[in-house]
């Protein structure tokens, strides 16, 4: 392998990649210190333009291929390699599903140095596109140009864009021409909300300064084909949101649910403001087995709700509920887990911290009839101590579905306190997961790990794995 010379950063040429890394990157090695190249794939020989460099690693950009790997395949989308959402659709579907895998495992060996009595087979998805039910697109005034050139006239080019943000740019939204994500109607209801916006000369939110009107645009669906659009706006303009939205009611009359927000804050979250009802139902209904889930504007759902099924069914397994055992279930979100298994156990407890998620969890066992659940909204870290146990009785079970940074080490030690007799980890990073682990192993046996694919065309994986109370 030679090397160019340069006086800033260098170009590495022939440079073989070897395999996978952090948030979707490849890997190569110089020198003995690895450099985290994207858009490539393990078996690609490219040359490599360092971007970064650091004591133990370096960041580069491939400048030229010049062999193919055969893990490769023709990526589906057009925006590919500029749009972040899919780093991996270049990649061949059995070679995601075998990296994903090995990320886990060595996840648990490496970082918890875990001793793990039975490893699965990943669980794959079986639409590798159009598996999302959510999609939030931004609008810009500033859209990034892919055909840039120093001639361009900006007076001649329509700069506003709906779409998904470039990678490290908050303020450069990528336009959005076909989306593979989520299945229509989205994409038609996004082409439509831009062609109309551009026809009546509505302003673009533009983030630096924050002025503009439209901000984002929220597409929910269903499995049932139900569909919730949330139209979000800088500022109160009631004619105007009127009338956009009761164009796309007219377009779209399979609109079940069709609101909008107003939203004057410095930045994108809502779930502190109100979401308000134009036309149609308040909420969209999801279905799983028996079981009805009411998702609200605000709600979480799992964004995958077919491998969501195949999730639950393994923790419902690992569960081994009789009919008589109390279940907690941590970081219950909108209580999906907690009545999904209901029927199977004499009681369960669901703890959140986000009291409108609370909120939907009851009503959803309301929804379903269940009256063997019991939520309650806080941090678990508080709530869950020795009066709390004595309230709600000694768990048999806990399940916990913590977010990516995974649990305090508080609530790890509450929970090795409590002493279940079986803890049911799901995790969305099975590194903090083996870290998390490595402290319950002190009085835990790993018995099961489970990967499954929620999110094909990405880097990410979720790991459902099984503990038991040693003797």
């Amino acid at each position: 392998m030679g090397r160019k010379k340069r006086s800033d950063l260098p170009v590495f040429i022939n440079v073989k990649i070897i395999d996978t890394g952090s948030e979707g990157k490849a890997v190569g090695r110089v020198d003995e210190k690895v450099v985290f190249v994207p858009w490539v794939v393990p078996g690609d020989v490219v040359d490599v333009k360092v971007t970064k460099k650091r004591k133990s690693y370096m960041e580069g950009r491939a400048t030229a291929i010049h062999s193919y790997s055969d893990e490769r395949t023709e990526a589906r989308c057009e925006h590919f390699g500029l749009c972040g959402g899919c780093k991996w659709q270049n990649m061949k579907y059995e070679s995601q599903l075998r990296y994903k895998q090995k990320q886990v495992e060595e996840n648990l060996k490496r970082i918890g140095h875990l001793e793990v009595k039975q490893f699965f087979p990943i669980l794959s998805s079986e639409s590798q596109y159009f598996y999302r039910n959510k999609l939030e697109y931004t609008f810009s005034n500033q859209r990034w140009l892919t055909d840039y050139s120093k001639d361009v006239d900006f007076k001649d080019i329509n700069m506003n864009g709906i779409g998904f943000h470039i990678p490290g740019m908050y303020d450069r939204v990528l336009n959005i021409e076909n989306c593979y994500l989520q299945p229509e109607p989205s994409n038609s209801i996004r082409l439509a909300v831009k062609k109309y916006a551009d026809e009546h000369n509505l302003d673009y939110y533009n983030v630096k300064i924050r002025e503009g009107f439209l901000r984002n645009l929220i597409i929910r669906t269903t499995t049932t084909g139900e569909v919730m659009v949330i139209l979000v706006v800088n500022y109160e303009d009631g004619a105007t949101v009127f009338e956009l939205l009761f164009y796309l009611s007219q377009q779209f009359p399979e609109i079940t649910s069709l609101m909008y927000i107003i939203n004057p804050k410095s930045n994108d979250t809502t779930y502190d403001l109100e979401a308000k009802l134009y036309n149609g139902k308040p909420y969209i209904t999801e279905e799983m087995e028996s079981l009805k889930f009411m998702i609200g504007p605000k709600s979480f759902y799992q964004t995958n709700p077919v491998q969501a099924y195949k999730l639950y069914k393994v923790a419902r397994e690992y569960a081994d509920l009789k009919g008589d055992e109390i279940v907690y279930d941590l970081y219950t979100g909108t209580g999906t887990i907690a009545n999904f298994i209901a029927h199977s156990a004499k009681k369960v407890v669901g703890i959140e911290s986000v009291p409108s998620a609370i909120e939907d969890a009851i009503e959803n066992s309301k929804l379903n009839k269940i009256d063997n659940t019991t939520f309650y909204a806080g941090d678990i870290l508080k709530l869950l101590d020795d009066e709390f146990v004595e309230k709600n009785g000694r768990p048999d079970v806990i399940i916990t579905d913590p977010p990516r940074s995974g649990m305090h080490e508080k609530v790890v030690r509450q929970i090795m306190k409590v002493a279940p007799d079986r803890i049911i980890y799901v995790s969305c990073n099975s590194a903090t997961q083996a870290r998390d682990a490595a402290i319950l192993s002190e009085k835990y046996s790993i018995e099961k790990s489970q990967p499954v694919d929620m999110f094909p065309q990405t880097h990410h994986v979720e790991n459902v794995m099984l503990l038991k109370r040693k003797d």
